[in-house]
């Protein structure tokens, strides 16, 4: 066929770098994944069984399209519980198919053709996406090593023009597990106060830090009124393949979000979010114990990349190491590829996660102990045969 069909958006997205090397490695044999970033643990078993008695009582009909108001009310109870934000369930709150539909979402419902969108970078791959396919342009600020992947005011506040509509803003952060300063944070409020930006807030690690709190940016002063707070159960409860999210910000917001919604999607899986109604009630032990087992993993992976040569600075949250790869004489490509091919390990390329990203790879430590020794062991002897 001679001719494209396909629009020019749709042709001009970049294929997702995450995963070229998650389809590599399935056809592989002996493949230790540090590449894709999903937690290795099962759903806990009284969520699936939350689950499951909701498909025997027979709840299998479609929900409201902003979601089950009990959700809703539990969502915004668990964000004044934990930082102080007090959301209206019935007008400020929509569960959404995860995180990744809230942005697609919130993108539509805020951006006209041409809006810019400032993205600190590295961040999760579908940032620019999402703005992109909502008509926008992604202006993208880079992050370094040296500043601990925080945020920069300064860098963020020479990006805005007058053609800047929001901010689109993830920590704790994927891929560098980056956790933004309260300082820093309250910078960038200003910088949005006095331009009015809206701010998109992808915090769907907000429970998984270690040693630090997490600042919820919607809670910061004045931004609530500005801020698209968007969460979620994939990670938190291992929830990944329910997906099942939510969205919380300002009535007019929320109200747009929700036309999009129900012209695209009509409403989340009634079985998700009745799970999730229950995790969010009732799974608070499950969280504890997987974030001690994160911790766990996550000094083990950053000390073993460190002696191996390969600066990492350490992450305060999610579950990723973002080790720099460059003096190893590799481009981060060709590192990740001979990794996998010679030594049978997946890592992501850091450029897949945008500017700032070039000379560093992913490595999710969200899989088995035993399995990140192994992976360490393997990185070892590839590093010094080079």
């Amino acid at each position: 066929m001679s001719k494209s069909y396909l629009s020019h958006r749709v042709a001009n997205l970049k294929p997702s770098g995450i995963r070229k090397f998650f389809d590599i490695a399935a056809t592989m044999k002996d493949v230790i994944s540090l590449g894709i970033g999903e937690p290795d643990f099962v759903t806990p078993e009284p969520i699936l069984e939350a689950g499951v008695r909701s498909l025997r009582a027979g709840e299998t009909h479609y929900t409201s399209n902003a979601g089950i108001f009990e959700l809703r009310k539990a969502i915004a109870q668990h964000l004044e519980r934990l930082y102080g934000v007090s959301y209206d369930p019935a007008n400020e709150v929509i569960i959404t198919v995860g995180v990744s539909e809230g942005l697609y979402l919130a993108a539509n419902a805020l951006l006209n053709a041409g809006d810019e969108v400032i993205i600190p970078t590295p961040c999760f791959v579908s940032y620019q996406a999402e703005v992109e396919l909502a008509g926008g342009v992604p202006v993208e600020v880079a992050g370094n090593i040296d500043e601990n992947f925080d945020l920069n005011p300064q860098r963020v506040a020479a990006a805005i023009t007058p053609r800047t509509r929001a901010m689109l803003l993830g920590y704790p952060n994927n891929p560098t597990g980056a956790v933004a300063s309260r300082q820093t944070l309250l910078d960038v409020a200003k910088l949005a106060q006095e331009h009015d930006l809206i701010v998109m807030s992808d915090e769907i690690y907000d429970r998984l830090v270690y040693g630090v709190q997490h600042v919820c940016f919607a809670a910061l002063p004045g931004m609530k009124e500005r801020t698209v707070l968007l969460g979620g159960f994939s990670k938190d409860y291992a929830m990944t393949g329910w997906r099942i999210g939510y969205a919380a910000g300002p009535a007019e917001i929320i109200k747009g979000m929700v036309r999009v919604h129900q012209y695209t999607i009509m409403s989340a899986p009634t079985v998700s979010q009745t799970a999730a109604l229950y995790a969010i009630e009732k799974g608070e032990e499950h969280v504890q114990r997987m974030v001690a087992e994160y911790d766990r993993r996550r000094r083990l992976i950053v000390n073993g990349l460190n002696e191996i040569g390969l600066r990492t600075f350490e992450p305060r949250g999610a579950f990723y190491a973002f080790p720099q790869i460059s003096a190893t004489g590799l481009d981060d490509d060709t590192f990740a590829t001979r990794l996998l091919n010679e030594h049978s390990v997946a890592v992501v390329p850091g450029s897949a996660f945008g500017a700032g990203g070039a000379g560093f790879v992913r490595c999710s430590y969200a899989t088995a102990y035993e399995k990140l020794e192994e992976a360490l062991d393997r990185i070892e002897r590839f590093v010094k045969k080079l």
